[in-house]
């Protein structure tokens, strides 16, 4: 995360750190201090808190946004690969873990983020987490159409990149027919008119809302062109 440029000074005896430099020491140390929690909701590691730092557009998943997901999905995971893609605070991905998911890969390219993550991973002694510094496209993008891939890819990227459409697509090559794509958003991807109807081979299974999230569970289908409508309700 790059600091704020600054206008240009002249130079000053008093300090030998660039004002970029100030600015991101100044950062990390508000980060240390000002961390919130957030809770596991259920599995094995159910109530545990998961440490917020604080990072410019950091949104944790709400537990109740949580609670639905794994309500869909089922609450045993035994057995399934999932990939966390912009992993923030791992909310989602040790909740895969907590559920028993075989392995959870947690990407994240914040290395503060990564820090917290492999605290919490440490914590949890959680031996099937693992955790890679990576930008999350890119990272996806050479994994696509290796085996054995991911039963379920988790994206909750950043609201203000614009990256759902390109996330997707990415996503959609790293699971099989019959496998699960998550997203949150800013607005429904509900028909055609979206842009994910330009993403084939993805089916709109359920989606949801609570507040200015809204949140979607896809399946794979071999073949399948755009969305179909989802069920209603959660």
């Amino acid at each position: 995360m790059k600091p704020p440029r600054s206008a240009r000074t002249a130079p000053s005896s008093k300090s030998t750190a660039s004002p970029s430099g100030v600015a991101l020491k100044a950062a990390e140390k508000v980060a240390s201090h000002a961390a919130q929690e957030v809770r596991l909701i259920g599995g094995r590691w159910k109530r545990t808190p998961l440490a917020v730092p604080v990072v410019a557009g950091l949104r944790p998943t709400p537990s109740r946004v949580r609670e639905t997901l794994f309500n869909w999905l089922g609450q045993d995971l035994s057995g399934w690969r999932v990939l966390d893609a912009f992993a923030g605070t791992g909310a989602l991905g040790f909740e895969a873990a907590s559920r028993g998911a075989e392995s959870v890969c947690l990407l994240e390219r914040e290395a503060v983020l990564v820090k917290s993550l492999r605290a919490t991973q440490a914590k949890l002694a959680a031996e099937q987490v693992q955790i890679v510094q990576a930008d999350a496209l890119t990272w996806m993008a050479r994994l696509s159409g290796t085996a054995p891939g991911f039963d379920l890819v988790l994206l909750d990227p950043p609201f203000d990149a614009g990256l759902f459409e390109q996330a997707l697509l990415t996503a959609c090559r790293c699971v099989p027919e019959g496998g699960w794509i998550y997203l949150e958003a800013p607005a429904p991807f509900s028909d055609a008119t979206d842009p994910v109807g330009a993403v084939p081979g993805l089916r709109v299974h359920r989606q949801g809302r609570a507040g200015a999230v809204h949140y979607h569970l896809f399946q794979r289908v071999e073949g399948g062109v755009g969305v179909s409508r989802p069920a209603a309700g959660d």
